[in-house]
C-alpha cells in the first residue's frame, strides 16, 4: 500500500508548509544576515515544492484536503514561483548589496512569494482572491521602493488603482458564485457547472467579472501602463512579476475552466481584449529602445496571448505559455544589463541585408510545412479538433520565419537542424501539457474564434515585415508616431484615473507629473 494513502494530510500539509516559511521568515527581525536567512528560506520553499510535486506524482488524484489543492497544475506553478522566486532573492542580494532598504526589500519579498503561494495551492475562491489581493498590496511596497523617485510612485499607482478595479470585479463576481452554487470550493464550482451546462444570466456575468478582473491584473490594453512604467522599480521586482504576479490570471482561468467553458460571452471577450492586446503591444515593442520596456510591452502581448488561449479553451496551451515564457522573461530581465554590451558588438558588425519578399516567402513555405507536420504528430497526442491544429501550425511557422530568413546559404544543414529542433521541442511539450491539463471539447465559437486568431497574426505577420522591409515607406511614416505614443491609451487612461484618485507626490514634483512612458525610454 502506497503510504500516501494512509497519511492523507502529508502533501497538503507540504503545500501549505511553503507559504507559511515565507511569512515566518518575512516577519523575523532584520539582522545582518537577513540576506543569507532569506536565500536558505527560498531554498527550503522550492525543496518543500519538489517534495510536494513527488507525493503528487505517488497518490494523483487525491482530493483536496486542509482547503488545499495538489494537482498536476498546483505542482507546476509550485515550482515555478518557488524557483524563480529563489533566483531572484539570490540575485537581490548582489543587485541590492549595501542599499540601506535591503532588509525591508527582502520582507516584502517574501510576503509577495507567500501570497502567490497561497493563491497556486488554493481551493477556495475566497482564499485565491484574498491571496491575489494581498499579493497586489505586497507588490506594491516593492514598486515603491525607491520612493524618491516621482516615475515609480506614478508607476505604483497606477498599479493599484487597476488593482482595485480589478478586486472590485472578483468580489462581486464571487458573490455571485456562491448565490448560484452555493460554496466557493474549485471542486464543488466544478461539480455545479458540469452539471448545468445552461448557465443562469448571473452567472454568465460572474464568468464575464472574472475575465475582466483577469485582464485588469494581466496588464491588457488600455490598463497596461503600470507594467510600461514598473521599469522604475528595481530589476529583480521586474523580474518578479512574472513569478506568478501580472501571469496568475492564467492560472485561474485554468482553476474556472469547468465554468469558463459553458460562458460563451466571456470566452469571446478573453478572445477580443487578449487578441487586441497581443496585436498592438507586438506592433509597439518594435518601436522601443530601452531593453526592459521593450521587455515589457512583449510582456504585454505574452499576456495577450495566454488570454486568447483560455478563450479558445486550449487550457493545455496556455498552462504551457504561462511556464514558458516565465522562465524566458524572468531570465531576459536578470540579464538585461548584459543587453547594451551585446548592443556595442552587434553595432560592429556589418549589417546583414534585409531579407527578400521572395526569401521570406520562401522561408514562410518551408516553416509551414515544418510546422504542420510537427503539429499534425501534437495533434494525435493532445486530441485536439477543428482549427487548431491549422493555425497552431501557422504561428508556430510564423515564429520560425525570421530564424530560417536570416540564415546564410550555406547553412541548409544549421537551418534544418533548427526547424526540426523547435518544432521536436514544441511538440512534446505540447504532449506533456495535454497530458496535465486535458483540452476543453470545441464546438462552433471555438471553431470562428481559432478563424480569428490565425487571421490576426497573420495580418501581424504582413504588417511587421512590410515595416522591416521598407521602414521609410508610406505604412511606417504612418504607423510608427502612432505606435511610438502607444496609440495614446495610457495617457487617455491616466487622465481619467487621475482626475478622480490623483497619486500622492512631494511637493516638489507635483508640477512635473508626466504620464507618458518617457520614463522607461530615457
Amino acid at each position: 500500500m502506497n503510504p500516501l494513502e494512509q497519511w492523507p494530510l502529508v502533501v497538503p500539509g507540504l503545500a501549505l508548509a511553503v507559504p507559511a516559511i515565507l511569512v515566518v521568515a518575512a516577519l523575523a527581525p532584520p539582522s545582518p544576515r537577513s540576506a543569507t536567512r532569506a536565500a536558505r528560506v527560498g531554498a527550503v520553499a522550492l525543496g518543500l515544492a519538489l517534495l510536494v510535486t513527488v507525493g503528487t506524482a505517488l497518490a494523483p488524484g487525491a482530493a483536496p484536503r486542509l482547503g488545499v489543492r495538489v494537482d498536476a497544475v498546483t505542482c507546476a506553478m509550485l515550482l515555478l514561483v518557488a524557483g524563480i522566486g529563489l533566483v531572484i532573492i539570490r540575485y537581490s542580494r548582489t543587485y541590492l548589496d549595501g542599499d540601506p532598504g535591503l532588509a525591508r526589500y527582502l520582507r516584502w519579498l517574501l510576503l509577495t512569494l507567500a501570497a502567490v503561494t497561497s493563491l497556486v495551492i488554493a481551493n477556495n475562491l475566497l482564499i485565491i482572491a484574498i491571496a491575489w489581493t494581498a499579493t497586489s498590496l505586497a507588490l506594491h511596497q516593492l514598486l515603491t521602493f525607491y520612493a524618491d523617485r516621482p516615475a515609480a510612485l506614478i508607476a505604483a499607482h497606477k498599479k493599484f488603482l487597476v488593482s482595485r478595479f480589478a478586486d472590485a470585479c472578483l468580489w462581486t463576481c464571487l458573490a455571485l458564485i456562491q448565490t448560484n452554487v452555493g460554496s466557493l470550493e474549485l471542486d464543488r464550482i466544478a461539480a455545479w457547472a458540469n452539471a448545468t451546462p445552461a448557465l443562469t444570466p448571473s452567472m454568465q456575468l460572474a464568468a464575464v467579472l472574472v475575465v475582466l478582473a483577469v485582464a485588469l491584473k494581466s496588464a491588457q490594453l488600455p490598463f497596461h501602463g503600470w507594467l510600461i512604467q514598473v521599469m522604475e522599480a528595481p530589476t529583480p521586482v521586474s523580474a518578479l512579476l512574472h513569478a506568478g504576479i501580472v501571469n496568475i490570471g492564467g492560472f485561474v482561468m485554468i482553476r474556472l475552466a469547468p465554468l469558463m467553458a459553458h460562458a460563451a460571452p466571456a470566452q469571446l471577450l478573453l478572445v477580443g481584449l487578449g487578441l487586441t492586446s497581443a496585436l498592438i503591444a507586438a506592433l509597439v515593442m518594435t518601436t522601443r529602445i530601452s531593453v526592459k520596456v521593450a521587455l515589457a510591452w512583449s510582456t504585454c502581448a505574452q499576456m495577450g496571448l495566454m488570454l486568447v488561449q483560455c478563450g479558445l479553451g486550449a487550457w493545455h496551451l496556455a498552462l504551457l505559455h504561462l511556464v514558458a515564457h516565465s522562465l524566458y522573461k524572468a531570465h531576459a530581465f536578470l540579464e538585461s544589463g548584459s543587453a547594451v554590451d551585446r548592443w556595442r558588438l552587434h553595432a560592429l558588425r556589418a549589417r546583414a541585408p534585409r531579407p527578400s519578399w521572395r526569401r521570406l516567402g520562401a522561408s514562410a513555405a518551408i516553416a509551414l510545412g515544418g510546422a504542420a507536420l510537427g503539429l499534425a504528430i501534437a495533434d494525435e497526442l493532445a486530441g485536439a479538433g477543428g482549427l487548431e491544429p491549422l493555425v497552431l501550425a501557422i504561428l508556430v511557422a510564423l515564429a520560425m520565419v525570421p530564424l530560417i530568413a536570416s540564415t546564410g546559404a550555406g547553412g541548409a544543414r544549421a537551418l534544418a537542424m533548427r526547424v526540426v529542433g523547435v518544432a521536436l521541442l514544441y511538440i512534446g511539450w505540447h504532449a506533456v501539457a495535454a497530458r496535465l491539463v486535458p483540452p476543453a471539447p470545441s464546438g462552433a465559437w471555438h471553431t470562428l474564434g481559432w478563424a480569428l486568431v490565425g487571421a490576426g497574426f497573420l495580418a501581424l505577420f504582413a504588417v511587421q515585415s512590410t515595416l522591416a522591409r521598407r521602414p521609410d515607406g508610406r505604412l511606417a511614416q504612418t504607423l510608427y508616431p502612432w505606435l511610438f505614443a502607444g496609440l495614446y491609451l495610457d495617457e487617455l487612461f491616466t487622465r481619467l484615473t487621475f482626475r478622480v484618485w490623483p497619486p500622492r507626490l512631494p511637493r516638489s514634483e507635483a508640477p512635473r507629473v508626466i504620464t507618458l512612458e518617457a520614463h522607461g525610454e530615457a
